[in-house]
Protein backbone atom coordinates (compact mmCIF):
# COMPACT_ATOMS: atom_id res chain seq x y z
CA UNK A 1 0.00 0.00 0.00
CA UNK A 2 1.74 3.47 -1.01
CA UNK A 3 1.44 6.38 1.02
CA UNK A 4 -1.09 9.56 -0.05
CA UNK A 5 0.49 11.93 -1.72
CA UNK A 6 0.64 15.64 0.07
CA UNK A 7 -1.83 17.97 -1.60
CA UNK A 8 -1.18 20.93 0.45
CA UNK A 9 1.76 21.29 2.97
CA UNK A 10 1.68 24.15 5.27
CA UNK A 11 5.28 24.86 6.74
CA UNK A 12 5.85 27.62 9.48
CA UNK A 13 3.40 30.60 7.74
CA UNK A 14 3.53 33.54 9.04
CA UNK A 15 1.59 36.72 8.25
CA UNK A 16 1.19 39.95 9.54
CA UNK A 17 -0.26 43.43 8.62
CA UNK A 18 0.65 46.70 8.86
CA UNK A 19 -2.09 49.22 10.68
CA UNK A 20 -1.80 52.87 10.83
CA UNK A 21 -1.19 54.49 14.12
CA UNK A 22 -1.68 58.20 12.51
CA UNK A 23 -2.62 59.62 9.66
CA UNK A 24 0.11 61.87 7.87
CA UNK A 25 -0.77 64.46 5.24
CA UNK A 26 2.48 65.60 4.40
CA UNK A 27 5.73 63.89 3.12
CA UNK A 28 7.97 66.44 5.45
CA UNK A 29 6.12 65.21 8.39
CA UNK A 30 6.57 61.55 7.18
CA UNK A 31 10.44 62.41 6.53
CA UNK A 32 10.48 63.81 10.03
CA UNK A 33 9.01 60.52 11.60
CA UNK A 34 10.53 58.12 9.68
CA UNK A 35 13.83 59.87 11.04
CA UNK A 36 12.62 59.84 14.52
CA UNK A 37 12.10 56.46 14.32
CA UNK A 38 8.38 56.64 14.78
CA UNK A 39 6.69 54.02 12.51
CA UNK A 40 3.40 55.58 11.86
CA UNK A 41 1.69 52.16 12.48
CA UNK A 42 1.69 49.00 14.27
CA UNK A 43 2.08 45.49 13.15
CA UNK A 44 -0.80 42.83 13.39
CA UNK A 45 0.45 39.17 13.71
CA UNK A 46 -2.40 37.24 12.02
CA UNK A 47 -0.42 33.99 11.60
CA UNK A 48 2.20 33.09 14.00
CA UNK A 49 3.72 29.57 13.41
CA UNK A 50 1.08 27.44 10.94
CA UNK A 51 1.62 23.71 9.86
CA UNK A 52 -0.16 21.40 8.84
CA UNK A 53 -0.49 18.87 5.59
CA UNK A 54 -3.64 18.24 3.65
CA UNK A 55 -3.10 14.94 1.81
CA UNK A 56 -5.06 13.96 -1.52
CA UNK A 57 -8.45 12.94 -1.07
CA UNK A 58 -9.20 14.72 2.64
CA UNK A 59 -12.56 16.16 3.26
CA UNK A 60 -9.85 18.97 6.00
CA UNK A 61 -11.62 21.20 7.72
CA UNK A 62 -10.20 24.46 9.52
CA UNK A 63 -12.23 26.01 11.97
CA UNK A 64 -11.81 29.20 14.63
CA UNK A 65 -13.42 32.42 16.01
CA UNK A 66 -13.81 35.23 14.04
CA UNK A 67 -10.14 36.92 13.53
CA UNK A 68 -8.37 33.75 14.20
CA UNK A 69 -6.69 34.03 11.29
CA UNK A 70 -8.65 31.44 9.16
CA UNK A 71 -9.69 33.37 5.74
CA UNK A 72 -5.65 34.82 5.87
CA UNK A 73 -4.33 31.46 5.71
CA UNK A 74 -6.88 30.13 2.78
CA UNK A 75 -5.55 33.22 0.69
CA UNK A 76 -1.96 32.28 1.63
CA UNK A 77 -2.71 28.92 0.18
CA UNK A 78 -4.61 30.38 -2.64
CA UNK A 79 -1.58 32.72 -3.29
CA UNK A 80 -3.60 35.91 -2.75
CA UNK A 81 -1.58 36.73 -0.14
CA UNK A 82 2.38 36.01 0.38
CA UNK A 83 3.62 34.74 3.74
CA UNK A 84 6.41 36.67 6.07
CA UNK A 85 7.42 33.98 6.96
CA UNK A 86 7.55 29.61 5.94
CA UNK A 87 5.82 28.57 2.79
CA UNK A 88 2.85 27.07 1.40
CA UNK A 89 3.37 24.22 -1.20
CA UNK A 90 0.31 23.02 -3.47
CA UNK A 91 0.29 20.07 -6.08
CA UNK A 92 -2.24 19.99 -8.55
CA UNK A 93 -4.91 22.70 -9.85
CA UNK A 94 -6.38 24.48 -7.07
CA UNK A 95 -9.94 26.14 -7.08
CA UNK A 96 -10.22 28.69 -4.46
CA UNK A 97 -13.93 30.12 -3.29
CA UNK A 98 -13.37 32.71 -0.82
CA UNK A 99 -15.89 34.70 -0.70
CA UNK A 100 -18.91 34.33 -2.98
CA UNK A 101 -19.61 36.53 -6.25
CA UNK A 102 -16.01 38.22 -6.21
CA UNK A 103 -15.21 38.76 -9.73
CA UNK A 104 -18.52 38.74 -10.70
CA UNK A 105 -19.76 41.99 -13.17
CA UNK A 106 -23.52 42.99 -12.91
CA UNK A 107 -23.83 44.62 -16.59
CA UNK A 108 -22.43 41.21 -18.00
CA UNK A 109 -24.89 38.32 -18.20
CA UNK A 110 -24.98 34.99 -16.09
CA UNK A 111 -23.75 33.35 -18.98
CA UNK A 112 -20.83 35.85 -19.26
CA UNK A 113 -20.14 36.44 -16.08
CA UNK A 114 -19.79 32.21 -16.04
CA UNK A 115 -16.93 32.33 -18.40
CA UNK A 116 -15.37 35.37 -16.69
CA UNK A 117 -15.41 33.81 -13.57
CA UNK A 118 -14.01 30.81 -15.06
CA UNK A 119 -11.25 32.77 -16.69
CA UNK A 120 -10.25 34.22 -13.04
CA UNK A 121 -10.01 30.85 -11.54
CA UNK A 122 -7.70 29.73 -14.40
CA UNK A 123 -9.96 27.95 -17.03
CA UNK A 124 -9.57 27.97 -20.86
CA UNK A 125 -12.75 28.70 -22.83
CA UNK A 126 -12.89 25.26 -23.90
CA UNK A 127 -12.63 23.79 -20.34
CA UNK A 128 -16.08 26.57 -19.74
CA UNK A 129 -17.49 25.07 -22.75
CA UNK A 130 -17.02 21.50 -21.23
CA UNK A 131 -18.27 22.04 -17.38
CA UNK A 132 -20.88 25.20 -18.80
CA UNK A 133 -24.34 22.80 -19.03
CA UNK A 134 -23.51 21.36 -15.20
CA UNK A 135 -22.78 24.97 -13.91
CA UNK A 136 -25.97 25.99 -15.50
CA UNK A 137 -28.13 22.55 -14.00
CA UNK A 138 -26.76 22.99 -10.61
CA UNK A 139 -27.50 26.83 -10.01
CA UNK A 140 -31.34 26.00 -11.64
CA UNK A 141 -30.82 28.87 -13.62
CA UNK A 142 -31.23 27.65 -17.58
CA UNK A 143 -33.72 30.92 -18.29
CA UNK A 144 -32.00 33.52 -16.66
CA UNK A 145 -28.48 32.88 -18.25
CA UNK A 146 -28.84 35.68 -20.62
CA UNK A 147 -30.24 38.28 -18.19
CA UNK A 148 -27.78 40.75 -16.68
CA UNK A 149 -26.78 39.86 -12.94
CA UNK A 150 -27.93 43.05 -11.94
CA UNK A 151 -31.38 41.84 -12.32
CA UNK A 152 -30.64 38.51 -10.52
CA UNK A 153 -31.87 38.49 -6.66
CA UNK A 154 -29.26 37.79 -4.39
CA UNK A 155 -30.26 34.07 -4.14
CA UNK A 156 -29.58 33.56 -7.53
CA UNK A 157 -26.04 35.49 -7.78
CA UNK A 158 -24.70 33.26 -4.64
CA UNK A 159 -26.30 29.78 -6.28
CA UNK A 160 -24.66 30.86 -9.84
CA UNK A 161 -21.34 32.04 -7.88
CA UNK A 162 -21.26 28.95 -5.85
CA UNK A 163 -21.78 26.90 -8.97
CA UNK A 164 -19.07 27.71 -10.70
CA UNK A 165 -16.94 26.82 -8.05
CA UNK A 166 -17.41 23.48 -7.13
CA UNK A 167 -18.42 22.89 -10.61
CA UNK A 168 -14.92 23.49 -12.26
CA UNK A 169 -12.78 20.44 -12.28
CA UNK A 170 -9.54 20.90 -10.35
CA UNK A 171 -7.41 19.03 -8.37
CA UNK A 172 -8.11 21.02 -4.61
CA UNK A 173 -11.44 22.72 -3.81
CA UNK A 174 -11.05 25.51 -0.96
CA UNK A 175 -14.52 26.64 -0.06
CA UNK A 176 -14.43 29.99 3.06
CA UNK A 177 -18.47 29.95 4.96
CA UNK A 178 -20.55 28.87 1.93
CA UNK A 179 -22.67 25.98 3.79
CA UNK A 180 -25.49 28.78 4.11
CA UNK A 181 -26.02 29.35 0.72
CA UNK A 182 -29.00 29.65 -0.70
CA UNK A 183 -32.76 28.26 0.07
CA UNK A 184 -33.32 24.86 1.98
CA UNK A 185 -33.38 23.20 -1.52
CA UNK A 186 -30.21 24.58 -2.68
CA UNK A 187 -28.94 23.87 0.49
CA UNK A 188 -29.85 20.01 0.43
CA UNK A 189 -28.54 20.05 -3.10
CA UNK A 190 -25.17 21.19 -1.78
CA UNK A 191 -24.99 18.23 1.03
CA UNK A 192 -25.56 16.09 -2.02
CA UNK A 193 -22.57 17.21 -3.50
CA UNK A 194 -19.86 17.30 -0.83
CA UNK A 195 -20.96 13.60 0.29
CA UNK A 196 -20.48 12.61 -3.27
CA UNK A 197 -17.32 14.93 -3.42
CA UNK A 198 -16.28 13.26 0.06
CA UNK A 199 -16.79 9.79 -1.62
CA UNK A 200 -14.79 10.62 -4.64
CA UNK A 201 -11.79 11.25 -2.94
CA UNK A 202 -10.83 14.22 -4.17
CA UNK A 203 -9.32 16.97 -1.65
CA UNK A 204 -11.44 19.42 -0.11
CA UNK A 205 -10.71 22.82 2.27
CA UNK A 206 -13.43 23.59 4.43
CA UNK A 207 -13.59 26.71 6.78
CA UNK A 208 -16.67 26.74 8.26
CA UNK A 209 -18.83 27.79 11.74
CA UNK A 210 -20.56 24.60 11.77
CA UNK A 211 -19.26 21.89 13.59
CA UNK A 212 -22.20 19.70 12.60
CA UNK A 213 -20.00 19.74 9.05
CA UNK A 214 -16.97 19.21 10.56
CA UNK A 215 -18.25 16.14 12.00
CA UNK A 216 -19.90 14.87 8.95
CA UNK A 217 -17.98 15.73 6.23
CA UNK A 218 -14.26 16.17 7.21
CA UNK A 219 -11.92 13.22 8.09
CA UNK A 220 -9.30 15.65 9.43
CA UNK A 221 -9.53 19.03 10.63
CA UNK A 222 -7.33 21.90 12.58
CA UNK A 223 -8.38 24.30 15.16
CA UNK A 224 -6.78 27.89 14.54
CA UNK A 225 -6.68 30.33 17.62
CA UNK A 226 -4.86 33.54 17.91
CA UNK A 227 -2.66 33.02 15.03
CA UNK A 228 -1.47 29.13 16.62
CA UNK A 229 -2.56 25.56 15.78
CA UNK A 230 -4.29 24.70 18.87
CA UNK A 231 -5.18 21.00 18.16
CA UNK A 232 -5.00 19.40 14.86
CA UNK A 233 -6.24 15.97 13.59
CA UNK A 234 -9.55 13.90 14.19
CA UNK A 235 -12.31 16.61 13.48
CA UNK A 236 -14.90 15.38 16.33
CA UNK A 237 -11.91 16.11 18.52
CA UNK A 238 -11.24 19.03 17.15
CA UNK A 239 -14.91 20.70 16.60
CA UNK A 240 -15.93 19.61 20.41
CA UNK A 241 -12.59 21.43 21.77
CA UNK A 242 -13.88 24.22 18.95
CA UNK A 243 -17.64 24.29 20.85
CA UNK A 244 -15.83 24.21 24.21
CA UNK A 245 -13.70 27.36 23.81
CA UNK A 246 -16.43 29.15 22.66
CA UNK A 247 -18.70 28.16 25.77
CA UNK A 248 -15.99 28.92 28.28
CA UNK A 249 -15.35 32.43 26.72
CA UNK A 250 -18.78 33.55 25.63
CA UNK A 251 -19.63 32.80 29.42
CA UNK A 252 -20.80 35.93 30.95
CA UNK A 253 -20.05 36.56 34.59
CA UNK A 254 -22.82 38.15 36.98
CA UNK A 255 -22.02 41.27 39.16
CA UNK A 256 -24.05 39.98 41.51
CA UNK A 257 -22.16 37.37 42.30
CA UNK A 258 -19.18 38.81 42.35
CA UNK A 259 -20.82 41.44 44.60
CA UNK A 260 -22.09 38.81 47.03
CA UNK A 261 -19.00 36.71 47.18
CA UNK A 262 -16.88 39.80 47.60
CA UNK A 263 -19.09 41.60 50.35
CA UNK A 264 -19.51 38.51 52.32
CA UNK A 265 -16.07 37.11 54.43
CA UNK A 266 -17.04 34.16 56.26
CA UNK A 267 -15.31 31.89 53.14
CA UNK A 268 -12.40 32.29 51.49
CA UNK A 269 -10.84 30.76 48.13
CA UNK A 270 -13.35 28.73 46.97
CA UNK A 271 -11.75 26.52 44.34
CA UNK A 272 -13.46 24.42 41.89
CA UNK A 273 -10.93 22.00 40.28
CA UNK A 274 -12.58 19.46 37.64
CA UNK A 275 -10.87 15.65 38.04
CA UNK A 276 -12.09 14.43 34.62
CA UNK A 277 -11.18 16.22 30.95
CA UNK A 278 -13.64 18.35 30.30
CA UNK A 279 -14.61 16.34 27.38
CA UNK A 280 -15.89 12.79 28.39
CA UNK A 281 -17.91 10.04 26.57
CA UNK A 282 -20.71 8.09 28.10
CA UNK A 283 -18.63 4.96 29.84
CA UNK A 284 -16.80 8.04 31.73
CA UNK A 285 -18.02 9.78 35.22
CA UNK A 286 -18.23 12.97 35.93
CA UNK A 287 -15.72 14.20 38.69
CA UNK A 288 -14.92 16.81 40.62
CA UNK A 289 -13.35 18.60 44.14
CA UNK A 290 -14.69 21.39 45.61
CA UNK A 291 -12.41 23.05 48.59
CA UNK A 292 -13.06 26.25 50.40
CA UNK A 293 -11.73 28.11 53.90
CA UNK A 294 -14.17 28.85 56.72
CA UNK A 295 -12.93 31.89 58.50
CA UNK A 296 -15.84 32.06 61.23
CA UNK A 297 -17.29 29.64 63.07
CA UNK A 298 -20.26 28.47 61.49
CA UNK A 299 -22.09 25.70 59.20
CA UNK A 300 -21.53 25.44 55.63
CA UNK A 301 -22.50 22.99 52.99
CA UNK A 302 -22.00 22.80 49.35
CA UNK A 303 -24.77 23.49 46.43
CA UNK A 304 -24.03 22.51 42.94
CA UNK A 305 -25.62 21.99 39.42
CA UNK A 306 -25.26 21.26 36.07
CA UNK A 307 -26.55 23.78 33.63
CA UNK A 308 -27.44 22.67 29.82
CA UNK A 309 -25.61 25.46 28.47
CA UNK A 310 -27.29 25.50 24.80
CA UNK A 311 -31.02 25.29 26.26
CA UNK A 312 -30.26 27.90 29.42
CA UNK A 313 -31.61 25.52 31.93
CA UNK A 314 -30.73 22.95 35.16
CA UNK A 315 -30.17 19.18 34.44
CA UNK A 316 -28.88 18.92 37.84
CA UNK A 317 -29.39 20.56 40.56
CA UNK A 318 -28.19 19.78 43.95
CA UNK A 319 -29.16 22.23 47.20
CA UNK A 320 -29.51 19.43 50.33
CA UNK A 321 -28.87 20.21 53.55
CA UNK A 322 -27.31 16.53 54.06
CA UNK A 323 -23.65 16.78 54.08
CA UNK A 324 -23.08 19.80 56.49
CA UNK A 325 -19.80 20.87 58.03
CA UNK A 326 -18.98 22.38 61.07
CA UNK A 327 -16.25 24.86 62.39
CA UNK A 328 -13.47 27.29 60.83
CA UNK A 329 -10.69 25.70 58.83
CA UNK A 330 -10.37 24.42 55.60
CA UNK A 331 -13.08 22.62 53.75
CA UNK A 332 -12.51 19.80 50.93
CA UNK A 333 -15.01 17.56 49.10
CA UNK A 334 -15.18 15.34 45.81
CA UNK A 335 -17.94 14.46 43.91
CA UNK A 336 -18.28 12.02 41.38
CA UNK A 337 -21.45 10.95 39.31
CA UNK A 338 -21.84 9.01 35.90
CA UNK A 339 -24.35 11.20 33.55
CA UNK A 340 -26.64 8.61 31.11
CA UNK A 341 -29.67 9.05 28.66
CA UNK A 342 -28.92 11.86 26.80
CA UNK A 343 -27.14 13.45 23.50
CA UNK A 344 -23.78 15.22 23.05
CA UNK A 345 -24.28 17.73 25.54
CA UNK A 346 -22.54 20.88 26.45
CA UNK A 347 -22.81 21.21 30.95
CA UNK A 348 -21.37 23.93 33.04
CA UNK A 349 -20.90 23.48 36.62
CA UNK A 350 -21.56 25.73 38.61
CA UNK A 351 -20.68 26.12 42.77
CA UNK A 352 -22.12 28.07 46.30
CA UNK A 353 -21.41 27.52 49.61
CA UNK A 354 -24.22 28.31 51.84
CA UNK A 355 -24.75 28.41 55.29
CA UNK A 356 -27.09 26.32 57.98
CA UNK A 357 -30.58 29.17 57.29
CA UNK A 358 -29.47 28.49 53.25
CA UNK A 359 -27.91 31.75 52.82
CA UNK A 360 -25.28 31.81 50.15
CA UNK A 361 -22.03 32.95 51.49
CA UNK A 362 -19.90 32.28 48.65
CA UNK A 363 -19.89 31.93 44.54
CA UNK A 364 -17.59 29.96 42.54
CA UNK A 365 -16.74 32.47 39.82
CA UNK A 366 -16.82 32.28 36.07
CA UNK A 367 -12.45 30.94 36.18
CA UNK A 368 -14.00 28.33 38.79
CA UNK A 369 -17.45 27.27 36.89
CA UNK A 370 -16.19 24.34 34.56
CA UNK A 371 -17.48 23.72 31.34
CA UNK A 372 -18.00 19.68 30.45
CA UNK A 373 -18.95 18.22 27.12
CA UNK A 374 -20.57 15.74 26.76
CA UNK A 375 -19.87 13.72 23.72
CA UNK A 376 -21.78 10.63 22.43
CA UNK A 377 -20.85 10.98 18.71
CA UNK A 378 -19.39 7.46 18.91
CA UNK A 379 -22.29 5.66 20.00
CA UNK A 380 -24.84 3.79 17.66
CA UNK A 381 -27.44 5.79 16.37
CA UNK A 382 -30.36 4.04 18.09
CA UNK A 383 -28.07 4.62 21.03
CA UNK A 384 -28.92 8.35 21.60
CA UNK A 385 -32.16 8.41 23.23
CA UNK A 386 -32.59 11.77 25.04
CA UNK A 387 -34.75 11.48 28.35
CA UNK A 388 -35.54 14.34 30.55
CA UNK A 389 -38.24 14.46 32.76
CA UNK A 390 -41.41 17.19 32.61
CA UNK A 391 -39.10 19.65 34.88
CA UNK A 392 -35.67 18.89 33.05
CA UNK A 393 -34.21 17.79 35.30
CA UNK A 394 -31.73 14.84 34.65
CA UNK A 395 -32.66 11.28 35.13
CA UNK A 396 -28.89 9.83 36.15
CA UNK A 397 -27.68 6.55 36.41
CA UNK A 398 -26.25 6.53 39.61
CA UNK A 399 -26.11 8.91 42.93
CA UNK A 400 -23.37 11.43 43.43
CA UNK A 401 -20.50 9.52 45.25
CA UNK A 402 -19.52 12.29 47.56
CA UNK A 403 -16.00 11.70 49.37
CA UNK A 404 -15.10 14.31 52.49
CA UNK A 405 -10.84 14.76 53.38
Amino acid sequence: MTDKKIAVKVEHVGKYFKLPTESTQSLRTALVNRFKGVKGYKEQHVLKDINFEVEEGDFFGIVGRNGSGKSTLLKIISQIYVPETGKVTVNGKLVSFIELGVGFNPELTGKENVYLNGAMLGFTTEEIDAMYDDIVDFAELEEFMNQKLKNYSSGMQVRLAFSVAIKAQGDILILDEVLAVGDEAFQRKCNDYFLERKKSGKTTILVTHDMGAVKKYCNKAVLIEKGLVKALGNPNDVANQYSMDNVVSSAPESSKQQDEQETRTPVANLQVRLLTNNIISPNEKIAFEVSYEVMENIQTYIAFSLTDVDRNFWIYNDNSLDFMTAGKGKKSTIYSCSIDNVNNLKMKLQVSVRDDKDRMIAFADSSNSPVIFLNRDDMNANDKSEKMSSSGILQRSGKWEILHD
